[in-house]
Formats: structure tokens, C-alpha cells, sequence
């Protein structure tokens, strides 16, 4: 079994997974590194998981936020 690093920063209000110092969804610096779960969503409006998320664009989105 491999572990790897988890993948950037998320977002505490959108969960996004974001790259640098704010969130490009929502604009927000409020950013963690404690975070749980991964869902990549590619086409938003046909997703069941988008939906129950209440996710409208495309992304790296983490299930959990600390």
C-alpha cells in the first residue's frame, strides 16, 4: 500500500481543493490542510454526488473539512 500526500489546500467554505492562497470558486482565504476524502467532479449537472453537495462547477472537491 502506498500513501500519498494529500493534494494542496481546501477550501473550509466551498471544500474545494485549491492550489494557491484563495479560492478561485468562492473567493475565500479561509484555507485548511485537514481534510478527508476526494471527489473529482467532471460534469456537475448529471452527477447524483454533485447534486447531494450541492456542487455546480467542475473540480477537486475534499468530502470532509476539519
Amino acid at each position: 500500500m502506498v500513501l500519498r500526500k494529500k493534494q494542496g489546500n481546501v477550501c473550509r467554505e466551498c471544500h474545494r481543493v485549491v492550489d494557491g492562497e484563495a479560492c478561485v470558486v468562492c473567493g475565500s482565504t479561509t484555507l485548511t490542510n485537514d481534510w478527508a476524502g476526494y471527489l473529482v467532479v467532471i460534469d456537475p449537472p448529471h452527477s447524483e454526488m454533485a447534486r447531494r453537495l450541492n456542487i455546480t462547477l467542475p473540480g477537486r472537491y475534499a468530502l470532509k473539512v476539519r
